[in-house]
């Protein structure tokens, strides 16, 4: 039992150790995904064969007097090498990224064929620019000073200022059908080179 319990206790502060040289560079990220992935491993082993003697593996280290807190969330808490976690992390927002510049495309696409068609009354344009600036400002890779979100922000104002059943004259859907487009052609120019 001793024995297993001084395996524990040097694995975790193995762990410890390799938490803080990885967080201060010293060790490569591929050197400390494989040694973390091994220490995992045996912890996890280990934990299963102690689990009668030893049940809560963060009151083994109090007794103990070990101050691991990096390995106890590495061991315990997460369980998988953090360049693991962090590339899971990438990937789910490269995701989200994706799903909110295809809806900002939409929304673009939707208020100037709704233009188009003469739909120029202000509850119908209101709630295509309103969609449009919420799906802009999601998107985190755009400036908070992108032409887009200046130009919906400067027309939502403008009719919110006009009665519901009001209709933009030609001369502003002509505009408003202008801006759109040039901040559809910027908001697709912005993304090859946010995207890299």
């Amino acid at each position: 039992m001793y024995e297993n319990f001084a395996e524990l206790y040097a694995i975790i502060k193995a762990t410890e150790k390799l938490e803080k040289a990885y967080v201060r560079d010293i060790i490569s990220s591929s050197e400390y995904e494989t040694e973390c992935q091994k220490l995992i491993a045996h912890f996890k082993t280990l934990a299963f064969t102690l689990k009668d003697t030893v049940p809560s593996i963060e009151s083994f280290a109090d007794t103990y007097k070990m101050d691991c807190p990096a390995a106890i969330n590495r061991l315990v808490t997460s369980g998988v090498p953090a360049t693991v976690e962090h590339r899971a992390a990438a990937a789910t927002s490269a995701t989200n990224s994706a799903a909110i510049v295809a809806e900002c495309v939409q929304n673009f696409i939707t208020a100037m064929d709704s233009l188009k068609l003469n739909m120029v009354a202000v509850d119908q344009v209101h709630p295509l620019l309103s969609d449009l600036s919420a799906s802009l400002n999601k998107l985190g890779i755009l400036p908070p000073d992108f032409e887009g979100k200046m130009k919906m922000k400067e027309w939502i104002s403008r009719l919110s200022k006009m009665g519901a059943a009001d209709e933009l004259t030609e001369q502003q859907a002509r505009q408003l059908h202008f801006d759109l487009e040039s901040s559809y052609n910027s908001f697709m120019a912005a993304l090859p080179s946010a995207c890299t």
